[in-house]
């Protein structure tokens, strides 16, 4: 199965003057940080599987011949 990458693009905006327009860009914050957060964990948890299927594959390959 092919990796699909998404991308991603950041706006830079300035602050809102408007009391409730603060907090649509805090909610807009809030949600781009907990992207980012997911992202960064997906690839910590990519990251770790690869050095655990790398760390069976070199205890397989130490184990004899005939050994189950």
């Amino acid at each position: 199965m092919a990796v699909k990458r998404n991308r991603l693009s950041i706006e830079v905006i300035g602050p809102s003057p408007a009391p409730e327009g603060a907090r649509r860009d805090a909610g807009r914050a809030d949600e781009a940080m907990i992207t980012l957060a997911r992202l960064i964990g997906r690839q910590i948890a990519r990251e770790q599987h690869a050095r655990k299927l790398a760390t069976e594959r070199k205890a397989q390959k130490k184990r004899p011949a005939g050994w189950s």
